[in-house]
Protein backbone atom coordinates (compact mmCIF):
# COMPACT_ATOMS: atom_id res chain seq x y z
CA UNK A 1 0.00 0.00 0.00
CA UNK A 2 1.30 3.47 -0.72
CA UNK A 3 1.10 5.56 1.91
CA UNK A 4 0.90 10.11 2.49
CA UNK A 5 3.84 9.42 4.24
CA UNK A 6 6.09 7.58 5.68
CA UNK A 7 6.08 8.78 9.04
CA UNK A 8 3.18 10.81 10.46
CA UNK A 9 4.04 12.75 14.40
CA UNK A 10 1.02 13.26 16.70
CA UNK A 11 2.38 16.55 18.80
CA UNK A 12 5.38 19.22 18.32
CA UNK A 13 6.86 19.21 21.19
CA UNK A 14 10.60 17.85 22.11
CA UNK A 15 9.92 14.25 21.35
CA UNK A 16 8.38 14.84 18.30
CA UNK A 17 9.79 17.25 16.75
CA UNK A 18 13.43 15.41 16.97
CA UNK A 19 11.72 11.86 15.52
CA UNK A 20 10.22 13.86 12.78
CA UNK A 21 13.21 15.86 11.58
CA UNK A 22 15.68 12.54 12.37
CA UNK A 23 13.75 10.76 10.40
CA UNK A 24 13.37 13.43 7.50
CA UNK A 25 17.48 13.80 7.88
CA UNK A 26 17.40 9.58 6.58
CA UNK A 27 15.39 10.41 3.31
CA UNK A 28 11.71 9.79 4.87
CA UNK A 29 8.51 11.43 4.08
CA UNK A 30 7.61 13.26 7.14
CA UNK A 31 4.23 15.24 8.33
CA UNK A 32 3.60 16.11 11.68
CA UNK A 33 0.69 17.99 13.57
CA UNK A 34 0.83 20.42 16.46
CA UNK A 35 -2.66 21.68 17.88
CA UNK A 36 -0.89 24.46 20.36
CA UNK A 37 2.35 25.92 19.68
CA UNK A 38 5.70 23.77 18.30
CA UNK A 39 8.29 23.69 21.13
CA UNK A 40 5.60 21.53 23.76
CA UNK A 41 5.11 22.04 26.94
CA UNK A 42 8.68 22.68 27.36
CA UNK A 43 9.50 25.54 25.57
CA UNK A 44 5.86 26.95 25.46
CA UNK A 45 4.49 26.77 29.68
CA UNK A 46 7.26 24.17 31.04
CA UNK A 47 10.79 24.47 31.40
CA UNK A 48 11.88 27.39 29.34
CA UNK A 49 9.75 30.21 30.83
CA UNK A 50 9.70 28.77 34.28
CA UNK A 51 13.33 28.79 34.24
CA UNK A 52 13.54 32.48 32.77
CA UNK A 53 11.02 33.07 35.54
CA UNK A 54 13.29 31.41 38.62
CA UNK A 55 16.31 34.02 37.14
CA UNK A 56 13.54 36.97 37.69
CA UNK A 57 13.06 36.16 40.91
CA UNK A 58 16.83 35.65 42.55
CA UNK A 59 17.57 39.41 41.93
CA UNK A 60 16.16 40.71 44.53
CA UNK A 61 18.56 38.87 47.21
CA UNK A 62 21.72 39.98 44.81
CA UNK A 63 20.56 43.04 45.46
CA UNK A 64 20.15 43.19 49.02
CA UNK A 65 23.82 40.52 49.34
CA UNK A 66 25.54 43.11 47.48
CA UNK A 67 26.18 45.56 50.61
CA UNK A 68 28.66 42.68 51.82
CA UNK A 69 30.50 43.43 49.44
CA UNK A 70 30.44 46.96 49.93
CA UNK A 71 27.82 47.81 46.87
CA UNK A 72 25.26 50.67 47.71
CA UNK A 73 22.21 49.58 45.24
CA UNK A 74 19.45 52.14 45.25
CA UNK A 75 15.97 52.06 45.41
CA UNK A 76 14.88 49.09 43.03
CA UNK A 77 11.01 48.01 41.60
CA UNK A 78 9.70 45.43 39.59
CA UNK A 79 7.18 45.36 36.51
CA UNK A 80 5.33 42.00 35.90
CA UNK A 81 4.56 43.24 32.63
CA UNK A 82 7.84 43.40 31.64
CA UNK A 83 8.42 40.03 32.59
CA UNK A 84 5.58 38.77 30.84
CA UNK A 85 6.35 40.04 27.65
CA UNK A 86 9.93 39.63 27.53
CA UNK A 87 9.32 35.65 28.02
CA UNK A 88 7.00 35.68 25.78
CA UNK A 89 9.30 37.32 23.19
CA UNK A 90 11.78 34.55 23.79
CA UNK A 91 9.37 31.64 23.21
CA UNK A 92 7.86 33.16 20.25
CA UNK A 93 11.84 33.22 19.07
CA UNK A 94 12.16 29.95 20.17
CA UNK A 95 9.15 28.38 18.40
CA UNK A 96 10.51 30.06 15.49
CA UNK A 97 13.51 27.73 15.60
CA UNK A 98 11.53 24.36 15.70
CA UNK A 99 9.31 25.38 12.81
CA UNK A 100 12.51 26.49 11.03
CA UNK A 101 13.80 23.27 11.68
CA UNK A 102 11.44 21.65 10.90
CA UNK A 103 10.90 23.32 7.21
CA UNK A 104 14.71 22.93 6.19
CA UNK A 105 14.63 19.42 6.81
CA UNK A 106 11.95 18.60 4.74
CA UNK A 107 8.84 17.98 7.14
CA UNK A 108 5.73 19.12 6.44
CA UNK A 109 4.15 20.49 9.44
CA UNK A 110 0.31 21.12 9.79
CA UNK A 111 -1.00 23.61 12.51
CA UNK A 112 -3.83 21.82 13.51
CA UNK A 113 -5.15 18.84 15.78
CA UNK A 114 -4.80 15.62 14.36
CA UNK A 115 -6.21 11.80 16.11
CA UNK A 116 -6.22 8.49 14.49
CA UNK A 117 -8.85 7.30 12.54
CA UNK A 118 -7.25 3.79 12.40
CA UNK A 119 -3.77 1.67 12.59
CA UNK A 120 -2.50 3.94 9.23
CA UNK A 121 -5.01 6.94 9.01
CA UNK A 122 -5.05 10.43 11.20
CA UNK A 123 -7.36 13.05 11.15
CA UNK A 124 -6.48 16.66 10.58
CA UNK A 125 -8.91 18.71 12.50
CA UNK A 126 -7.74 22.15 10.60
CA UNK A 127 -7.89 20.85 7.47
CA UNK A 128 -10.84 18.12 7.41
CA UNK A 129 -8.78 15.44 6.30
CA UNK A 130 -7.77 11.85 6.58
CA UNK A 131 -4.03 11.45 5.78
CA UNK A 132 -2.19 7.86 6.00
CA UNK A 133 1.30 6.84 7.18
CA UNK A 134 3.17 3.83 7.55
CA UNK A 135 4.05 4.53 10.45
CA UNK A 136 2.69 6.64 13.29
CA UNK A 137 4.11 8.33 16.76
CA UNK A 138 2.58 9.98 19.18
CA UNK A 139 3.89 12.36 21.50
CA UNK A 140 1.30 14.80 22.52
CA UNK A 141 2.57 14.77 26.14
CA UNK A 142 0.81 15.87 29.40
CA UNK A 143 -1.51 18.67 30.91
CA UNK A 144 -1.40 20.35 34.56
CA UNK A 145 -3.93 18.40 36.44
CA UNK A 146 -6.85 20.40 37.34
CA UNK A 147 -8.18 21.32 40.96
CA UNK A 148 -9.88 18.17 42.08
CA UNK A 149 -13.93 18.65 40.74
CA UNK A 150 -14.71 17.22 44.38
CA UNK A 151 -13.71 20.94 45.97
CA UNK A 152 -16.29 23.52 45.70
CA UNK A 153 -15.28 26.49 44.11
CA UNK A 154 -11.78 24.74 42.05
CA UNK A 155 -12.74 26.60 38.84
CA UNK A 156 -11.28 29.95 40.60
CA UNK A 157 -7.77 28.34 40.74
CA UNK A 158 -5.54 28.07 38.13
CA UNK A 159 -2.68 26.25 37.31
CA UNK A 160 1.02 25.99 35.92
CA UNK A 161 -0.15 27.04 32.42
CA UNK A 162 -2.14 29.60 33.73
CA UNK A 163 0.76 31.34 36.21
CA UNK A 164 3.00 32.27 33.34
CA UNK A 165 1.16 34.70 31.92
CA UNK A 166 -1.74 36.53 34.71
CA UNK A 167 -2.75 39.72 34.10
CA UNK A 168 -0.92 41.08 37.22
CA UNK A 169 1.25 39.68 39.64
CA UNK A 170 -1.13 38.72 42.66
CA UNK A 171 -0.06 40.15 46.53
CA UNK A 172 -0.78 36.71 47.83
CA UNK A 173 -0.83 33.35 46.53
CA UNK A 174 -1.57 29.13 48.18
CA UNK A 175 -0.08 26.85 45.99
CA UNK A 176 -1.28 23.13 46.56
CA UNK A 177 1.41 20.46 46.11
CA UNK A 178 4.47 19.92 46.68
CA UNK A 179 6.16 18.52 43.54
CA UNK A 180 8.47 19.91 41.84
CA UNK A 181 6.14 22.43 40.37
CA UNK A 182 5.02 23.26 42.81
CA UNK A 183 8.10 24.24 44.76
CA UNK A 184 9.47 26.21 41.95
CA UNK A 185 6.45 27.95 41.48
CA UNK A 186 6.21 28.86 45.08
CA UNK A 187 9.99 30.04 44.93
CA UNK A 188 9.37 32.04 41.86
CA UNK A 189 6.48 33.88 43.25
CA UNK A 190 7.84 34.55 46.94
CA UNK A 191 11.24 36.27 45.33
CA UNK A 192 8.92 38.41 43.45
CA UNK A 193 7.12 39.22 46.61
CA UNK A 194 4.56 37.66 46.35
CA UNK A 195 3.22 36.24 50.39
CA UNK A 196 3.70 32.50 49.49
CA UNK A 197 2.08 29.66 51.40
CA UNK A 198 2.09 25.94 50.14
CA UNK A 199 -0.31 23.62 50.99
CA UNK A 200 0.13 19.55 50.89
CA UNK A 201 -1.19 16.33 52.00
CA UNK A 202 1.47 14.43 52.95
CA UNK A 203 4.11 15.19 55.40
CA UNK A 204 6.92 17.08 53.93
CA UNK A 205 7.45 18.54 50.68
CA UNK A 206 9.01 16.88 47.66
CA UNK A 207 7.88 13.04 48.09
CA UNK A 208 10.49 11.12 46.37
CA UNK A 209 13.41 12.81 47.15
CA UNK A 210 16.03 12.18 49.86
CA UNK A 211 14.28 13.22 53.22
CA UNK A 212 17.41 15.57 53.82
CA UNK A 213 17.17 17.25 50.97
CA UNK A 214 13.58 17.72 51.25
CA UNK A 215 14.04 18.66 55.28
CA UNK A 216 16.95 21.19 54.51
CA UNK A 217 15.02 22.98 51.71
CA UNK A 218 11.69 23.21 53.97
CA UNK A 219 13.69 24.89 56.57
CA UNK A 220 15.15 27.59 53.43
CA UNK A 221 11.72 28.17 52.34
CA UNK A 222 10.52 28.92 55.76
CA UNK A 223 13.91 31.56 56.08
CA UNK A 224 12.59 33.07 53.09
CA UNK A 225 9.00 33.82 54.46
CA UNK A 226 7.33 30.62 52.75
CA UNK A 227 4.97 29.36 54.85
CA UNK A 228 4.25 25.36 54.30
CA UNK A 229 1.39 24.01 55.72
CA UNK A 230 1.50 20.45 55.47
CA UNK A 231 -1.45 16.76 55.86
CA UNK A 232 -4.27 19.30 54.84
CA UNK A 233 -6.14 19.81 51.73
CA UNK A 234 -8.02 22.86 50.59
CA UNK A 235 -11.64 21.69 50.79
CA UNK A 236 -13.51 24.73 48.88
CA UNK A 237 -12.70 28.40 47.27
CA UNK A 238 -15.31 31.02 47.60
CA UNK A 239 -14.95 34.45 45.50
CA UNK A 240 -14.67 37.25 48.06
CA UNK A 241 -14.43 40.91 48.15
CA UNK A 242 -12.38 42.37 45.12
CA UNK A 243 -11.51 38.99 43.87
CA UNK A 244 -9.92 37.30 46.35
CA UNK A 245 -10.39 33.53 47.11
CA UNK A 246 -11.40 32.97 50.36
CA UNK A 247 -10.06 29.33 50.66
CA UNK A 248 -10.91 26.71 53.11
CA UNK A 249 -8.60 24.24 54.58
CA UNK A 250 -8.97 20.37 56.07
CA UNK A 251 -9.33 21.20 60.03
CA UNK A 252 -11.02 24.38 59.69
CA UNK A 253 -8.36 27.11 58.78
CA UNK A 254 -9.47 30.07 56.48
CA UNK A 255 -6.74 31.59 54.31
CA UNK A 256 -7.85 34.64 52.03
CA UNK A 257 -5.29 35.78 49.08
CA UNK A 258 -5.43 36.69 45.85
CA UNK A 259 -4.62 33.61 43.86
CA UNK A 260 -4.95 29.88 44.25
CA UNK A 261 -2.80 27.62 42.15
CA UNK A 262 -3.27 24.07 41.75
CA UNK A 263 0.01 22.02 41.17
CA UNK A 264 -1.38 18.40 40.97
CA UNK A 265 0.97 16.07 38.72
CA UNK A 266 0.11 16.06 35.37
CA UNK A 267 -2.32 13.82 33.43
CA UNK A 268 -1.27 12.49 29.48
CA UNK A 269 -3.36 14.14 26.97
CA UNK A 270 -5.08 11.00 25.36
CA UNK A 271 -8.85 11.79 26.37
CA UNK A 272 -10.71 12.23 22.47
CA UNK A 273 -7.00 10.99 20.72
CA UNK A 274 -8.36 8.32 18.83
CA UNK A 275 -6.52 5.71 20.05
CA UNK A 276 -9.14 2.38 20.62
CA UNK A 277 -9.60 3.25 16.93
CA UNK A 278 -6.01 2.00 16.34
CA UNK A 279 -6.07 -0.45 18.86
CA UNK A 280 -3.79 1.52 21.16
CA UNK A 281 -4.03 0.49 24.50
CA UNK A 282 -4.01 2.87 27.88
CA UNK A 283 -3.63 2.21 31.69
CA UNK A 284 -6.00 3.62 33.97
CA UNK A 285 -4.65 6.58 34.38
CA UNK A 286 -4.74 7.42 30.61
CA UNK A 287 -1.28 6.94 30.08
CA UNK A 288 0.03 4.74 26.62
CA UNK A 289 1.40 1.22 27.37
CA UNK A 290 4.64 0.84 25.75
CA UNK A 291 7.57 -1.99 25.00
CA UNK A 292 10.91 -1.46 25.48
CA UNK A 293 11.20 0.32 22.29
CA UNK A 294 8.62 2.35 22.61
CA UNK A 295 5.88 0.40 20.64
CA UNK A 296 2.56 0.53 21.30
CA UNK A 297 0.04 -2.51 21.23
CA UNK A 298 -0.79 -1.37 17.33
CA UNK A 299 2.55 -2.27 15.71
CA UNK A 300 3.15 0.35 13.67
CA UNK A 301 2.81 2.96 16.52
CA UNK A 302 5.06 4.20 18.70
CA UNK A 303 4.78 6.65 21.98
CA UNK A 304 7.38 8.97 23.49
CA UNK A 305 7.33 11.68 26.38
CA UNK A 306 5.35 12.50 28.66
CA UNK A 307 1.93 10.55 27.16
CA UNK A 308 3.42 7.20 28.81
CA UNK A 309 4.00 6.27 31.95
CA UNK A 310 7.95 6.69 31.94
CA UNK A 311 9.97 9.72 33.08
CA UNK A 312 8.48 12.88 32.11
CA UNK A 313 11.50 14.96 31.42
CA UNK A 314 12.29 16.79 28.42
CA UNK A 315 15.62 15.19 27.70
CA UNK A 316 14.36 12.04 27.98
CA UNK A 317 11.57 12.26 25.51
CA UNK A 318 14.31 13.53 23.07
CA UNK A 319 16.36 10.50 24.01
CA UNK A 320 13.24 8.08 23.51
CA UNK A 321 12.89 10.06 20.14
CA UNK A 322 16.52 8.92 18.86
CA UNK A 323 16.52 5.41 19.84
CA UNK A 324 13.04 5.10 17.86
CA UNK A 325 14.50 6.31 14.77
CA UNK A 326 17.76 4.37 15.86
CA UNK A 327 15.79 1.15 15.82
CA UNK A 328 13.35 1.67 12.93
CA UNK A 329 15.25 4.09 10.02
CA UNK A 330 18.68 2.79 10.80
CA UNK A 331 18.53 -0.66 11.34
CA UNK A 332 20.16 -0.65 15.14
CA UNK A 333 17.95 -1.78 17.84
CA UNK A 334 18.05 0.80 20.50
CA UNK A 335 16.20 0.99 24.04
CA UNK A 336 15.73 3.92 26.05
CA UNK A 337 17.96 4.11 28.83
CA UNK A 338 15.97 5.38 31.77
CA UNK A 339 18.73 4.77 34.37
CA UNK A 340 20.65 7.73 36.39
CA UNK A 341 19.09 10.42 35.12
CA UNK A 342 20.35 14.08 36.59
CA UNK A 343 17.47 16.00 37.54
CA UNK A 344 16.95 19.78 38.65
CA UNK A 345 14.63 21.15 41.25
CA UNK A 346 15.04 25.21 40.48
CA UNK A 347 14.35 25.73 44.13
CA UNK A 348 15.91 28.79 46.18
CA UNK A 349 18.30 27.34 46.99
CA UNK A 350 18.66 24.80 43.91
CA UNK A 351 18.55 21.06 44.28
CA UNK A 352 20.62 18.71 41.62
CA UNK A 353 20.42 14.98 42.43
CA UNK A 354 21.50 11.95 40.32
CA UNK A 355 20.86 8.21 41.60
CA UNK A 356 19.44 6.56 44.35
CA UNK A 357 18.06 8.43 47.89
CA UNK A 358 19.00 7.42 50.89
CA UNK A 359 16.56 5.78 51.80
CA UNK A 360 16.25 3.57 48.57
CA UNK A 361 19.83 2.99 48.95
CA UNK A 362 19.17 1.49 52.56
CA UNK A 363 16.69 -0.47 51.03
CA UNK A 364 18.03 -2.29 47.82
CA UNK A 365 21.88 -2.90 49.96
CA UNK A 366 22.82 -3.80 52.96
CA UNK A 367 25.71 -1.82 53.82
CA UNK A 368 25.64 2.09 52.76
CA UNK A 369 28.48 4.57 53.73
CA UNK A 370 26.82 8.00 53.41
CA UNK A 371 29.04 10.80 53.01
CA UNK A 372 27.74 14.69 53.64
CA UNK A 373 28.58 18.20 54.25
CA UNK A 374 26.41 21.03 55.10
CA UNK A 375 27.92 24.42 55.45
CA UNK A 376 27.35 27.79 54.67
CA UNK A 377 28.32 28.63 51.09
CA UNK A 378 31.53 30.64 50.70
CA UNK A 379 29.41 33.68 49.10
CA UNK A 380 27.48 34.20 52.09
CA UNK A 381 30.55 34.71 54.85
CA UNK A 382 30.20 38.25 53.40
CA UNK A 383 26.65 38.80 52.60
CA UNK A 384 25.45 37.12 56.43
CA UNK A 385 22.42 35.77 54.96
CA UNK A 386 21.30 32.90 56.83
CA UNK A 387 21.41 29.87 54.53
CA UNK A 388 23.11 26.36 53.74
CA UNK A 389 24.55 24.05 51.38
CA UNK A 390 24.12 20.27 51.51
CA UNK A 391 26.61 17.55 49.52
CA UNK A 392 25.53 14.47 50.23
CA UNK A 393 27.20 11.10 48.41
CA UNK A 394 25.87 7.63 48.98
CA UNK A 395 28.17 4.37 48.81
CA UNK A 396 27.72 0.89 48.12
CA UNK A 397 29.78 -0.34 51.56
CA UNK A 398 30.82 -3.62 50.10
CA UNK A 399 31.48 -2.03 46.64
CA UNK A 400 32.84 1.23 47.25
CA UNK A 401 30.68 1.95 44.31
CA UNK A 402 28.81 5.46 44.29
CA UNK A 403 25.15 5.26 44.12
CA UNK A 404 24.07 8.51 44.61
CA UNK A 405 24.66 12.29 44.86
CA UNK A 406 22.83 14.94 46.27
CA UNK A 407 23.45 18.66 46.33
CA UNK A 408 21.11 21.65 47.60
CA UNK A 409 23.13 24.57 46.75
CA UNK A 410 23.52 27.68 44.14
CA UNK A 411 24.35 25.77 40.67
CA UNK A 412 23.35 22.23 42.26
CA UNK A 413 21.88 21.36 38.64
CA UNK A 414 24.85 21.98 36.77
CA UNK A 415 26.79 19.77 39.45
CA UNK A 416 24.41 17.08 38.92
CA UNK A 417 25.06 16.73 35.26
CA UNK A 418 28.64 16.65 35.27
CA UNK A 419 28.04 14.20 38.30
CA UNK A 420 25.80 12.28 36.28
CA UNK A 421 28.39 11.09 33.93
CA UNK A 422 30.56 9.44 36.19
CA UNK A 423 27.93 7.22 38.32
CA UNK A 424 26.93 6.46 34.73
CA UNK A 425 30.35 4.99 34.25
CA UNK A 426 30.05 3.15 37.59
CA UNK A 427 32.46 5.17 39.04
CA UNK A 428 33.73 4.27 43.09
CA UNK A 429 34.25 6.28 45.60
CA UNK A 430 38.30 5.88 45.74
CA UNK A 431 37.46 7.44 42.22
CA UNK A 432 36.25 10.31 43.95
CA UNK A 433 39.03 10.53 46.35
CA UNK A 434 41.90 10.35 43.59
CA UNK A 435 40.44 13.39 42.22
CA UNK A 436 42.55 16.24 43.16
CA UNK A 437 40.29 19.55 44.89
CA UNK A 438 39.24 22.64 43.13
CA UNK A 439 39.73 25.38 45.68
CA UNK A 440 38.39 27.59 46.74
CA UNK A 441 34.89 26.14 45.37
CA UNK A 442 31.87 24.66 47.08
CA UNK A 443 31.72 21.38 44.62
CA UNK A 444 35.47 20.50 46.26
CA UNK A 445 33.78 18.81 48.92
CA UNK A 446 32.64 16.20 47.03
CA UNK A 447 36.03 15.32 46.35
CA UNK A 448 37.28 15.53 50.15
CA UNK A 449 34.80 13.98 52.25
CA UNK A 450 37.47 11.20 52.81
CA UNK A 451 35.11 9.28 56.27
CA UNK A 452 31.35 8.41 55.74
CA UNK A 453 29.85 10.47 58.37
CA UNK A 454 27.65 7.20 58.82
CA UNK A 455 27.12 3.72 58.39
CA UNK A 456 23.79 2.06 57.51
CA UNK A 457 23.72 -1.26 57.58
CA UNK A 458 20.15 -2.93 56.79
CA UNK A 459 18.74 0.68 56.93
CA UNK A 460 20.16 0.83 60.82
CA UNK A 461 22.08 4.00 61.49
CA UNK A 462 25.48 2.72 62.89
CA UNK A 463 27.14 4.21 66.21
Amino acid sequence: MKYDFDLFVIGGGSGGVRAGRRAAVLGKKVGIAEESRYGGTCVVRGCVPKKLYVYASTFHECFEDAAGYGWTVGETSFDWKTLVSRKEAEITRLEGLYRSGLNSNGVEAFDSRAVLRGPHEVYLEAEDRVVTAERIVVAVGGTPRKGDALIEGHEHGIVSDDAFDLPELPKSIIIQGAGYIAVEFAGIFAGLGVDTTIVYRGPEILNGFDNEVRALLHEEYEKRGIKIITEKLIEKIELGKGGTRVTHLTGGDVLEVDQVMFALGRVPMTDNLGLDLAGVETDDRGYIKVNEYSRTSCENIWALGDVTDRVQLTPVAIHEAMCFVSTEYKGIPEKPDHDLIATAVFSHPEIGTVGLTEEQAAEKYKKVDVFRANFKPMKHTLTGRDTRMLMKILVEGDTDKVVGVHVVGPDAGEMAQVLAIPLKMGCSKADFDRTMALHPSAAEELVTMYEPTYTLVDGVKQD
